[in-house]
């Protein structure tokens, strides 16, 4: 028997075409696409001059201690007038928010209240944040992102050092 030989090619898809409509759907999407945008925080400094600002009072002022392991602690006192049992301990969130409208409401004047927040050695970026966003949620306007003092470090240590021991 004889071998027959064919000559047929074999069937092929030409994917021009669809590189073309792979384009156009990519640049569809690109273009009808919106992309997120940066969510900033706007925070205010004051300009440096040699002028002095207001004199503030410690019962005017709210001053939260942001400590390890998602604690924050607060009291109204001098540096002077400080002890651990004047450091009180709260939580982040609704309870925060509270604690700020109750204290303004109650502050001397309203107009000059302030809320200082020290951030401890130990603390984590995200609850400085999540303080900064209290402050918006609560329309504080007046409030100082600073240093921890060497006498709040040591009233800070001591009480969570009592309270450690307390737990045990």
């Amino acid at each position: 028997m004889a071998e027959l030989t064919t000559n047929t090619r074999q069937p092929r898809v030409d994917m021009t075409p669809m590189v073309d409509l792979g384009f156009l759907l990519i640049t569809f999407f690109v273009f009808t696409t919106t992309f997120t945008s940066n969510r900033m925080m706007t925070l205010y400094v004051p300009d440096k001059t040699n002028e002095p600002g207001p004199l503030i009072k410690y019962q005017n002022t709210l001053t939260l201690i942001l400590g390890k392991d998602n604690r924050i602690f607060w009291h109204q006192k001098g540096p002077k007038d400080l002890n651990p049992s004047l450091l009180t301990e709260t939580s982040y969130g609704t309870t925060l928010s509270k604690l700020i409208l109750e204290k303004r409401k109650h502050a001397e004047n309203i107009k000059n209240f302030t809320v200082i927040i020290r951030p401890t050695d130990e603390s984590v970026y995200k609850n400085t944040v999540d303080v900064l966003d209290e402050m918006k949620i609560t329309n504080q306007l007046l409030y100082v992102l600073t240093d921890i003092s060497a006498k709040e470090v040591e009233v800070y240590q001591s009480k969570v050092k009592y309270q450690s021991k307390v737990k045990l």
